[in-house]
């Protein structure tokens, strides 16, 4: 899907910036075919200046996604997920990410999450990047506690894992 979103700006590498932008931070755009965060409006000036392109562009994507009726469909329904991962040092909270080899792989989450469940380790969140919009995509976990060092060896060694940080 976000090759097709991509390909339909092709040709425009500043357009395809916004679109990075909207679909990695979570922005929407209304009807009028202005950035929001829920109910927030992002000036266009700031959306260019976090691309790295001419406001211009940013009113040129927005158009153009109000245009097609699929990219309205998809950027009129975006939310944005607040994440623990940057407060997790604040909070007292461990952050455990596991780079994996196939990431169609089925069960990933399941699998680890059961893991850490059966060791009596907490989750307060878990976040996933979408193979599709991740070039490396990753799994995130959030726990109260620390990680024991045999389970994250247990981790690593599950056929699919590529590496394990905490």
């Amino acid at each position: 899907m976000f090759d097709e979103i991509m390909g339909k700006f092709e040709g425009s590498p500043g357009q395809q910036a916004v679109i990075r932008l909207l679909l990695e931070r979570g922005f929407s755009v209304n009807d009028e075919g202005r950035v929001v965060s829920g109910g927030i409006e992002i000036a266009d000036t700031g959306i260019a200046r976090e691309a790295d392109v001419d406001r211009r562009v940013v009113d040129a994507t927005t158009t153009a996604i109000l245009e097609d009726e699929e990219l309205r469909r998809i950027f009129g329904n975006i939310t944005a997920v607040p994440s623990l991962m940057d407060l997790a040092p604040v909070l007292d909270l461990t952050v455990l990410t596991v780079e994996v080899g196939d990431p169609d792989a089925s069960g990933i989450v399941a699998d680890i999450t059961t893991m850490l469940a059966e060791t009596g380790i907490s989750l307060r969140q878990v976040l996933s990047d979408d193979p599709e919009f991740a070039d490396d995509p990753k799994l995130y976990v959030i726990t109260d506690a620390e990680v024991p060092g045999d389970l994250l060896v247990e981790i690593r060694e599950l056929p699919y894992v590529r590496s394990v940080e905490f």
